[in-house]
């Protein structure tokens, strides 16, 4: 069997004891590197400062080398705050009103492919198997090709990908796309990003779709596919039985005195619609005059990436728009929006979503949301909540019991709310059995086997043009 080699911006190191890291895509990918032998390759999180990065650390936990390479201050300025968080993130997320622009930041972004690239090449024996991982690093695969590997490269996208009119917005657009084109698979999180990405290809004549996911762009024929991420499902939803009896978790039961929770859980990001959610919220308790001091909202928001100005802003308006519902609705014993702005352990998440009687899971846009997967196998099968949740999620391709909104329209996502808070049991039942069942089936393990599958070699798929 193939080794395994894992590229991504930022590496789940194991803990002290050997276990795996939190989260179903590390538990995921560690075991098959686990199983198949391998590396796992990434940025370290930290900076050499105007000097160059030293060589790799390197971690080894059973079949697993963990690599790390520092990167330099002007690299994390360029790459990562820079073209990837400013421009790429904001493109794939429709919102072209807050990308900024910069030749530098496009360049580093290049420059800080290649030095990956430099770095790995070493390392690769040539029957391993490489899997590259978002879009920190779309251009890796066409610079470890100018250095002559024909290993398997596969990539997989864990945002969305927007369609031709929005993609070309971007001055680089052509060379991100030639960049996806030296990939023998490119995998997508649902089949509308593969629409998109297909659509592109046509629109701007690069390329032709062959039929059956094969794709001839730029000199190449390659693979690309849906592949939604999932969960570890039935791990998870025993995690969260337990979890239930957190002193945490009961102590927070406590607090709420027998009101119903919904509960809201996302990075502190734009893409995430937490605005636009507590507008609901709030026009939900003034519609429903009777649920005033009978429901509580708890949304967690870990801070994330405050070194961006609009991530800074964002946290701002979101603080102030919790604190004036809270001012104008709350009374001396009811506080109707609990607002967390930092991280809570996964143990005590697990708990706090089965004891939600609504998961509000409302982004803008997001490429799948994991979030809304586990607060389903989370839920208690005998009195299960009711998933809330935005047609603009990924996740939305599959969760066909959840109630879709628009998040967008907030006087829409108020009657959800409603809706749900009233649903019967028989009905919150017969909607969490639809999609545990699918989730279930469908776990983050299988997910990781369907895309390792496809990007083995068939002997009908040549990888380059036959220049005959």
């Amino acid at each position: 069997m193939s080794r395994l080699v894992v590229v991504s911006n930022r590496v789940p190191m194991p803990a002290k004891d050997g276990s795996a890291a939190a989260g179903g895509l590390a538990v995921a990918l560690q075991a098959a590197l686990q199983e198949r032998g391998g590396i796992w390759m990434g940025w370290s999180g930290e900076s050499s400062g105007d000097r160059e990065p030293g060589p790799l650390s390197q971690l080894q936990k059973g079949n697993i080398t963990y690599a790390l390479t520092d990167l330099t201050d002007t690299d994390v300025e360029e790459y990562y705050r820079g073209f990837a968080n400013r421009v790429l993130w904001p493109i794939c997320h429709y919102r072209l009103d807050l990308a900024e622009y910069g030749r530098k930041e496009m360049a580093g972004y290049f420059r800080v492919n290649r030095f990956f690239a430099h770095r790995l090449a070493p390392m690769i024996e040539p029957d391993d198997i490489i899997w590259v991982h978002d879009y920190h690093l779309i251009p890796l695969a066409a610079e470890l090709r100018q250095m002559g590997l024909k290993n398997r490269i596969g990539f997989f996208l864990h945002i969305p990908w927007p369609p031709a009119d929005i993609l070309v917005t971007m001055p680089v657009h052509e060379e991100i796309m030639r960049g996806l084109s030296h990939y023998d698979l490119v995998g997508f999180q649902t089949d509308y990003d593969l629409q998109n990405f297909a659509g592109y290809l046509k629109r701007e004549g690069i390329g032709d779709d062959l039929g059956n996911g094969l794709f001839d762009s730029h000199g190449r024929i390659f693979k690309a596919g849906a592949y939604p991420i999932g969960i570890e499902t039935a791990g998870f939803a025993e995690f969260a039985e337990r979890a239930a009896n957190n002193i945490m978790v009961q102590k927070t039961r406590r607090s709420i005195e027998g009101r119903d929770m919904i509960i809201g859980v996302d990075r502190l990001d734009y893409s995430k619609g937490i605005i636009q959610r507590l507008e609901a919220f709030e026009r939900f308790l003034i519609s429903n005059p009777g649920y005033q001091n009978k429901v509580t909202y708890l949304q967690v928001t870990p801070k994330s990436r405050s070194e961006v100005p609009e991530y800074e802003h964002m946290q701002k308006m979101v603080a102030e728009q919790a604190g004036r519902v809270n001012g104008a609705i709350g009374t001396v014993d009811w506080v109707p929006i609990r607002y967390v702005n930092r991280s809570i352990s996964r143990n005590v998440l697990a708990g706090l979503y089965r004891l939600a009687t609504i998961g509000l899971v409302t982004p803008l846009r997001d490429g799948m949301n994991l979030v809304a997967k586990e607060y389903v196998a989370a839920q208690d099968p005998d009195r299960p909540g009711v998933l809330v949740l935005s047609r603009f999620a990924g996740t939305a391709r599959e969760l066909k019991g959840a109630l879709l909104v628009n998040p967008y329209d907030v006087e829409g996502t108020a009657n959800a709310i409603a809706r749900g808070l009233s649903m019967s049991l028989e009905e919150r039942r017969d909607r969490w059995s639809m999609m545990m069942e699918h989730l279930l089936s469908h776990d983050v393990s299988l997910w990781c086997k369907n895309f390792l599958r496809d990007l083995v070699p068939a002997p009908e798929l040549r990888s380059e043009r036959d220049p005959g």
